[in-house]
């Protein structure tokens, strides 16, 4: 099993970042560009993951409570993953993202899993600033 992590201070309340994280309907504007969600009946998923051109049944779960989201294969078990919301004073946020791999098969390498994470979490943080200052404006 391979596991990795990222994590990135953003401006904005926590509420605001997870609210952005967890929208099914938003995902493809933060999620690796390679990657596709399509909901279903919540919270079951379908991922198109384009470098393979395959679908993947997947899981989707959001915790508002925990500000937690939870993902993972549903049927091959090949991987799951859960993104954090953590406030800090002042109004800024901690966002970490957990990726494990179960299918080395399944597994592209530490390189293309972090520059994907981080690359990810990049394009939350921009979602949400255009958010927050749309509903500011």
């Amino acid at each position: 099993m391979n596991e990795y992590e990222r994590s990135r201070t953003m401006p904005a309340q926590p509420e605001h970042v997870f609210d952005q994280a967890a929208n099914v309907g938003r995902l493809d504007s933060w999620l690796p560009e390679a990657l596709h969600v399509e909901a279903g009946r919540l919270p079951a998923v379908t991922v198109h993951e384009d470098r393979t051109d395959e679908d993947t049944s997947a899981l989707f779960r959001a915790r508002p409570e925990q500000m937690r989201l939870e993902w993972g294969t549903r049927d091959q078990g090949a991987y799951a993953g859960w993104l954090q919301v953590a406030g800090f004073d002042g109004g800024a946020s901690e966002v970490t993202v957990h990726l494990s791999f179960f299918d080395d098969g399944h597994d592209p390498g530490e390189r293309a899993v972090t520059d994907a994470l981080d690359s990810s979490l990049r394009r939350l943080e921009e979602q949400v600033r255009l958010r927050v200052e749309h509903a500011a404006g």
